[in-house]
């Protein structure tokens, strides 16, 4: 982990100056790598609290990953993802879940880091370590921490309070990946922690776009065939 200690002297650390990074995020991604792209899953579960007690279904999910340029906390350096996940129920139009968010890879410290935001008005942020080339890692968020904590509205934290979340994901030998993410809800009207669960396998449809850094770079060098017809028109004009 990056010391960011900002105690004066001679010893003290610049928590300023940003490091160069790589333009190219697909191959910084670490264990993040194999997630990148667009991705279905058609046999996703989900247990969720109902008024008698536990509701269960089953969904179709669409989750997209698209990489981002390089992120940076002055030292601090990210390569990361930003997600899409769109759900509905089999054969049904309506949205079921909707959630967008990034998943970061910081290399320095090996460890990810996970953003949730849902259009019900909550948000949390997890993290947890893993290796460069870790094929399971687990994130975990916690209610009142003021670091990879959740948030809700007044709604949600009196009647369904979300106390910890947790999210693990594998990354399995065919290509496909999966989650199961828990969040532990404290409801209003019952005696012991409810188990809100979800899970699903997803298998690549296409392939991520690179980001605007990596675009640029490739372009930089002709392989996109950019700079020879800029240079062909600085030649047309200057015979012109």
């Amino acid at each position: 982990m990056i010391d960011l200690t900002t105690e004066p002297g001679p010893n003290a650390v610049d928590i300023f100056t940003e490091p160069d990074g790589d333009p190219d995020t697909l191959v910084n991604l670490g264990p993040l790598g194999p997630m990148a792209g667009i991705w279905e899953g058609v046999r996703g579960s989900d247990q969720h609290p109902v008024a008698e007690g536990v509701g269960r279904d089953i969904f179709v999910e669409r989750y997209e990953l698209q990489p981002i340029d390089r992120q940076t906390n002055g030292p601090q350096l990210f390569y990361g993802l930003r997600y899409h996940t769109h759900i509905v129920k089999p054969g049904e139009v309506e949205t079921f879940h909707d959630q967008v968010g990034y998943w970061l890879w910081e290399p320095a410290a090996e460890e990810i880091t996970f953003t949730l935001g849902i259009p019900r008005a909550q948000v949390l942020l997890a993290n947890g370590p893993a290796a460069a080339d870790a094929t399971e890692f687990e994130l975990r968020a916690t209610l009142g921490t003021e670091i990879y904590g959740i948030l809700s509205n007044p709604f949600l934290q009196g009647n369904f309070r979300t106390v910890d979340y947790r999210i693990h994901v594998t990354i399995n030998d065919d290509g496909t990946w999966s989650y199961e993410e828990e969040g532990r809800l404290d409801i209003s009207d019952r005696g012991e922690l409810f188990s809100h669960l979800d899970a699903n396998t997803l298998t690549r449809i296409a392939p991520p776009t690179p980001n605007p850094l990596a675009v640029l770079a490739a372009s930089a060098d002709g392989s996109l065939g950019i700079g020879d017809l800029r240079q062909d028109r600085q030649e047309r004009r200057s015979t012109t």
